[in-house]
């Protein structure tokens, strides 16, 4: 049976002082949580002061986003290497805001997964659709898309087994909108259909989080439903209760 993860992307949000707020607060609501693994990816800039709060606790650290390359002239960058230093054990890669904002194609994507797995991260592997792509009922076509860029590749399929993927509909994030269970569940079935073609062994281990507007009230619904591993938080994440009531609700 596969373990339930929550990760917690907190973006570009937050302060010294409001993080150490934050951390505090789900520090103290963790421990009945036991079951569920729980993740906290802060900005790059607070990464070493939740590190240091988060020892002697089961919550991981994560990092949003990280270089393709592990060295070198690549200014505002950072390097796997550099995220290990800091204690992380997940990185984010292909978040739809990176790709939309950031110009961050498939082929880019494919090479920050890699990079994450060999320097010693899990990857986060974020996949979703527009809302014009669900509405022209292209939401399978270009998740496949997303997808075979690793899947495609002998090295990143072999690392997937060391990874999770994160499915995210575009139209759901920071809209107030969610897909319904039965849709979320739909597309998680499906990603873990396009998976199994490739290593039916990996398509049954691999945890595929929902990432679109999860909030208290509607995480039970969403992570009751089978190939659903628990979420990849956003909003709900900066507030220790709510983030909590999500947590308890994986269990």
């Amino acid at each position: 049976m596969r373990q339930p993860l929550v990760a917690g992307n907190w973006k570009m949000n937050g302060s010294r002082a409001s993080a150490k707020e934050l951390v505090e607060g789900i520090k103290a609501g963790v421990a009945s949580a036991v079951k569920t693994q729980i993740a906290l990816c802060p900005p790059h800039a607070y990464l070493a002061d939740v590190s240091a709060m988060l020892q002697g606790t089961p919550v991981m650290l994560g990092a949003q986003n990280l270089c393709y390359a592990s060295s070198g002239a690549y200014t505002g960058e950072i390097s796997a290497t550099m995220l290990l230093d800091f204690g992380c054990t997940y990185a984010i890669v292909g978040h739809s805001e990176r790709r939309a904002l950031f110009g961050e194609d498939n082929k880019i994507v494919a090479r920050k997964f890699l990079a994450a797995s060999k320097g010693g991260l899990t990857p986060i592997f974020c996949v979703g659709e527009m809302l014009e792509d669900r509405e022209n009922e292209l939401t399978e076509a270009v998740v496949a898309r997303q997808l075979d860029a690793v899947l495609e590749s002998p090295e990143c399929l072999a690392a997937l087994g060391g990874a999770v993927i994160a499915y995210e509909p575009v139209w759901a994030i920071g809209t107030g909108k969610t897909a319904s269970p039965d849709q979320a569940q739909e597309v998680h079935a499906f990603i873990r259909r396009q998976i199994a073609a490739h290593s039916a062994e990996i398509a049954g281990k691999i945890q595929i989080l929902y990432g679109g507007s999860v909030k208290g009230s509607n995480a039970a619904e969403l992570f009751a439903k089978p190939d659903i591993d628990g979420g990849l938080i956003g909003g709900a994440s900066l507030d220790a209760s709510e983030f909590l009531t999500i947590c308890h609700a994986a269990e």
